[in-house]
Formats: structure tokens, sequence, C-alpha cells
């Protein structure tokens, strides 16, 4: 892209990079993209984009070459990008003024390419049950998931949790929180994606054009709420789900689907006692523990449909529409 637009976003052969001291080269197999790319694309997001910028964070590929002094990995490993590469563990770096977002496909430059040189420490191993498809969705998606249900979670072992949506945070919350022993309700538009979503583990399915999905998840509990929500609405929806979430409930903000303004009733959140919990991905620790459990778990990313790296347009009028897990593009 040399600007801001979906109609600069075009195919561009250029030089291939060399790694310097400290960094890799990494031959890109696949790039998963996320609703935030689509933004970015097409607004900037509000950063301050160095042009020519390639857009998209999440790759899996394997390194090609090793510059000087660079020892974390070695040619012919299978790795995968880490979103927020400079937060290995920890809080963030930033303070109240100024919080964090320093991200590839932002801040840094982006992954839709042939090739990228980056330094070593922005790569995790790709775990060895996924194939470079499945691994490239990992990144942004799974952390999210895992960072906001399995790390700042606490135990899930006969809770409710309530997963809004079946987009690709959504669905590695539903197979996590089966995992850890909860209970999962998802709530979706969709009857299909609904009968998807159970078919996958869901316990129940609520259908939000049919019904209050607030108080079909009372209800369903008996009125005693969810004790863990992933809300990707966010806007008013945060509201809502401070009406669903139980005594000492927990609710994950994970999405701004509604709007970057959240509102909601104080009165329950105090009364309740709930913690919100902002959720802006996770760090490369989280996402090397989240490596090794996909491996032990078994866990398999759902990936709705993948485009070849010249249909990238047609893969972002899919994230308009809506998609069942993830969307992929085949790079190499």
């Amino acid at each position: 892209m040399d600007a801001v637009g979906r109609d600069r976003l075009k195919l561009e052969t250029v030089e291939k990079p060399k790694p310097g001291p400290g960094e890799v080269l990494v031959r890109v197999a696949a790039a998963s993209l996320n609703y935030r790319d689509k933004l970015v694309i097409e607004t900037g997001f509000g950063l301050p984009l160095a042009f020519p910028f390639t857009p998209a964070s999440d790759l899996a590929g394997v390194v090609e070459a090793a510059g000087e002094g660079a020892a974390r990995f070695k040619p012919g490993d299978r790795v995968i990008s880490a979103f927020i590469p400079e937060w290995i563990s920890g809080l963030n770096k930033g303070n109240a003024r100024t919080p964090p977002y320093r991200t590839l496909g932002g801040i840094f430059p982006g992954v839709l390419s042939d090739y990228v040189v980056f330094p070593e420490g922005w790569f995790t191993a790709t775990p060895a049950s996924l194939d470079d498809a499945q691994a490239s969705t990992l990144p942004v998606a799974g952390v999210t998931a895992w960072f906001a249900l399995m790390e700042r979670g606490g135990s899930l072992l006969g809770k409710t949790v309530v997963i809004q949506g079946t987009g690709g945070v959504s669905l590695f919350g539903l197979q996590l929180a089966k995992a850890g022993g909860a209970q999962v309700i998802v709530t979706s538009s969709s009857v299909d994606k609904l009968a998807r979503a159970k078919a996958m583990g869901a316990d129940h399915g609520i259908d939000r054009s049919q019904e209050d999905w607030v108080e079909a998840v009372l209800r369903l509990t008996g009125d005693r709420g969810a004790d863990h929500i992933v809300e990707i609405a966010g806007g008013a929806g945060l509201g809502r789900s401070i009406q669903a979430a139980a005594m000492g409930g927990r609710i994950s903000v994970v999405g701004v689907m509604e709007g970057f303004e959240v509102s909601g009733p104080v009165g329950p959140i105090m009364l309740k006692g709930l913690t919100i919990q902002g959720i802006g991905v996770g760090h490369r620790t989280a996402q090397e523990a989240f490596g090794r459990a996909v491996d032990d778990l078994g866990l398999k990313p759902v990936i709705d449909r993948r485009y070849a790296f010249e249909d990238v347009q047609a893969a972002l009028d899919h994230l308009d529409r809506g998609a069942f897990g993830k969307i992929v593009v085949d790079v190499g």
C-alpha cells in the first residue's frame, strides 16, 4: 500500500530481504486475516503507518536464513509470528497516558509477503500438530482466547462460560472453555452457525435474532448467570454482558464490533462484584504456552475458507460478511 484505502492495496515485486544481526528470514506459507487488518487497510486505524506498508499480522512459515548472532531458530524451523512482538511477559510496556499498541501490521510492517525479515524474538515455534494454514490463525485469535480464559480467567471447571459469536476468537474460546471443564453457551444470529458450534461441543446455542440473549442465559442458568463472558461487541453490548454475568463473574472485553465507546450500568458491577478485564491479545510467553497446549489438547483451529495470495480482496470481502472461524491467505 502506498496510502490508506482498499484501492491502494496491490501486489508488487520487490527485492528479497536479507537478515541482519539477530534477525531471521522467514518464507511465509500462510497468513490469517483479522477484522483489525481490514480496518487498518481501509482507515489506517489511527496508526502512523509507514508507507509503503504491508498489512496483516499473523503468519506461519519456515526460517530460511539466520543473521549473525541469531540462535533462537535455525533454517528449516517452522515458526509463527507474535502480534505484539516486544511484549515478552508480564505487563506490556506503556503508561496511563500512552497505552502501548506496537504490533505487526501496524506500527511495524505486516506479513502479506512471500518473505519477511524480523528479529528472531518476534517468532515462536509452530505447534507440531498443525499445518501452516492452521498455525497462522493462532497469533491473534488463538492467543486472545487463551489469554482471556486460561491466563487471566481462573479455573473454568464447572463454570458457565458465554462465548459471543462464532468468529476466530470465539471458536478458540469454545474449545478452550470445554477443555477447562466449563459449560459453554454460544450466541449467534445464525441458526447454521449455532448448529456447527454445538457440533464442536457447545452445550447451548442462543439465536440472538429470535430471543433476548441475556434472558436466555438467565433461563438456562436458573437466574445464576454466566461466570465468564467473552465479550466481542463493545459499545452498549458491554451493558448486556453486565446484566448476564453471575455474582463474582468476569467479563473479558476482546472486541469492539458495536463501538469503541462502551457503556453499561454501574449498579450491577458493584452489587455483583464483577471483574471487567480488557484483553489486548497477549504476550509471547502466553503464545508459547498456548502452542504447547494446542499439541497437548489436540486443538484444531477452524478455517472457514482459504484464499490464494492474489485474491486478498475477496478475502477482505469475506471478513465483511462474517466468517465461521478464520480466513486464511495461502502465500507460499
